[in-house]
């Protein structure tokens, strides 16, 4: 197996130069491509002039679609048949998507069919009666037409796996065996995978054969083609910095990305409540909702998706402009994954990482593994959001004023005017359409979790939920009475009952004697106890723990005592003598006193005695 690296080929930077035909290329023309991507200046003179199988690998979003979708165009001429080759992806909504594209450049007409799972099976099997040149299946539904005859694969040429990795993540590992087991005739296998598992390895050396590896680094795509930026947030403050910039962003078109369903659905709800217009996607929603979710995100009437790694393969949809990472991938490869659907066709796309300080060891090593220059910024403030929904606002109120679609409000702007003045009026409206969002109060503080820990100290109030306190409330009060500044307050807890803070020690005791000073009730702050790392801590645990262990030693000397006094006691009331435990002479050790049971005879005898 030899190796082909992204080495650019300045004399493949064009379509034409890469043997495609005259037809093909007025297909391209009218989609709008103008430069191949790296995956396809390699791919698709391979497929055109050599007879080899090939190992295609790279990210998500690079245009593997189209490497092998026109030469295989171009090999194929029409017969409406059996089928002469075959695509397998993972979900059914790849299955569309790639029949979709590889119709986009078929001028040969050949017949193109889906086959895949949550599809009437009675109109698949009409389908390939009537004769198919290419078919793009699942595994579990091109296996399942297999076992009932109604799909031959005696005449295929061509096979291509498509997001192989993906496949074997889902489990359909021996499906695709089973399927490729069943091709009987020499064909071409055209494996395309983001990354190269061992069971993938394994796969291909078992059912290819004289292989090319074709192969566009991952760090190529993720440094020119992506903005990558991180904030470091709690993790109670993401949402908050996910609407923040959505909010400072006008054209905000994304995915946002959760690791799990249950989050997935957690901001979805969220985001909706808060007035944003979101969809969630995972992989408990149906085919039929996930396709009109798609077709609302497709056209923009939602412009937010949040959904989870499996669930966003295959979703193929330009022009995106951030991807939010909301929570971290497992693992480097599903980080570009997911970044690599942004800045897609030569666009530049943003992508963005929420960090909470759990997961700052995670992230260290992922940005060691992709090798990629990723940012630290900082988060919008209320202010500048407030000011770009202001400027966003004058925008609005100008270009109505110049298409002059305001005369059917006149009137009732001219009574508006005969009692109030222009400035009052105008506020007056804003305030109604916008109600809160114009004030810089409305958007909650997100604090910075880059405040120095050594030196804080821990208190509790005997104030919570019960007594109308949140986190906001109660910082604001540390604030006005204590005053203190956003920076010394961290990790603000409200429970039902009482409430907890993290403030710097060198106030801590200051801080406890205002707070108590506030209630005619007595005492309501304590000192609970130091944070760790601090030379004040240390000397506090130290002395706690040297006062813990001489309150034993006295215990147990008092004990002690307390037991040999007892025994001094019983001296004279007792002849039997105990010596110490250690230099204890056994002989002189007095025997003791039998005491096992009597047998029921000599039970019986001893009362006959007593009596």
């Amino acid at each position: 197996m030899s190796v082909i690296n992204t080495t650019p080929m300045s004399n493949l930077d064009e379509f034409k130069a890469l043997g495609l035909s005259d037809d093909i290329l007025e297909a391209i023309a009218r989609k709008g491509f103008e430069t191949p991507s790296a995956i396809q200046r390699l791919t698709i003179p391979h497929l055109l002039s050599e007879e080899c199988d090939i190992i295609a690998q790279a990210q998500t979003g690079t245009g593997k679609t189209a490497a092998f979708g026109l030469p295989l165009v171009q090999l194929l001429s029409a017969r409406r048949t059996v089928p002469q080759a075959i695509v397998l992806v993972p979900t059914r909504e790849l299955a569309l998507q790639v029949t979709q594209e590889l119709q986009s450049f078929n001028t040969s007409e050949l017949a193109i069919a889906p086959i895949y799972g949550g599809a009437s099976i009675e109109e698949q099997l009409r389908r390939l009666r009537r004769g198919v040149d290419v078919v793009v299946g699942t595994p579990g539904r091109v296996l399942d037409h297999i076992r009932r005859t109604s799909l031959d694969l005696s005449q295929i040429s061509h096979l291509v796996l498509d997001e192989a990795d993906e496949m074997l993540n889902m489990g359909f590992i021996e499906d695709i065996e089973s399927i490729m087991s069943a091709m009987t005739s020499p064909h071409r296998v055209l494996l395309f995978s983001a990354t190269m598992p061992d069971r993938i390895r394994a796969l291909a050396e078992g059912f290819m054969h004289d292989v090319e590896h074709l192969k566009v680094e991952s760090q190529t795509l993720t440094t020119e083609l992506t903005n990558q930026i991180y904030f470091e947030v709690r993790e109670g403050d993401k949402l908050d910095a996910l609407t923040r910039i959505i909010d400072v962003e006008p054209d905000f078109y994304g995915i946002v990305f959760s690791r799990t369903k249950v989050g997935v659905d957690e901001i979805t709800s969220r985001l909706t409540e808060r007035g944003y217009s979101a969809e969630g996607l995972h992989g408990d929603i149906s085919q039929s909702v996930r396709e009109k979710i798609l077709g609302k995100f497709r056209a923009r009437t939602v412009n937010i998706l949040v959904a989870t790694d499996v669930a966003a393969r295959g979703i193929d949809i330009s022009n995106l402009t951030h991807v939010i990472n909301y929570s971290l991938p497992q693992d480097s490869e599903s980080y570009v994954h997911r970044i690599g659907r942004t800045g897609r066709a030569g666009q530049q796309g943003t992508a963005i990482t929420f960090i909470s300080p759990s997961e700052m060891r995670q992230f260290g090593f992922l940005r060691r593994d992709i090798k990629a220059d990723i940012k630290l910024e900082t988060l919008p403030t209320p202010a500048d959001v407030v000011a770009i929904k202001r400027n966003k606002i004058k925008e609005d109120l100008f270009q109505i004023v110049q298409s002059e679609t305001y005369t059917e409000c006149a009137p009732m702007a001219e009574e508006l005017l005969e009692s109030y003045s222009p400035e009052v009026v105008l506020s007056a409206l804003l305030r109604l359409a916008f109600n809160n969002e114009l004030s810089e109060s409305n958007y909650p503080e997100i604090r910075s979790i880059n405040v120095d820990r050594k030196g804080k100290s821990c208190i509790v109030m005997a104030i919570g939920a019960r007594d109308g306190y949140d986190c906001r409330r109660l910082v604001k009060l540390l604030k006005r009475e204590c005053g203190l500044a956003d920076p010394e307050i961290n990790h603000v807890k409200v429970m039902e009952d009482y409430s907890t803070a993290t403030i710097p020690f060198e106030r801590a005791r200051d801080v406890v004697q205002m707070l108590n000073g506030l209630s005619d009730q007595g005492p309501i702050a304590e000192i609970r106890e130091q944070v760790r790392g601090t030379k004040q801590g240390r000397a506090a645990r130290n002395s706690r723990r040297i006062a813990k262990s001489q309150e034993k030693a006295v215990t147990k000397t008092d004990r002690k005592a307390r037991s040999a006094g007892k025994r001094q006691a019983e001296g004279s009331h007792s002849s039997e003598y105990k010596a110490p435990k250690k230099g204890r002479d056994k002989a002189s050790k007095p025997a003791k006193p039998a005491s096992r049971k009597l047998s029921r005879r000599e039970q019986k005898e001893q009362r006959r005695r007593n009596r």
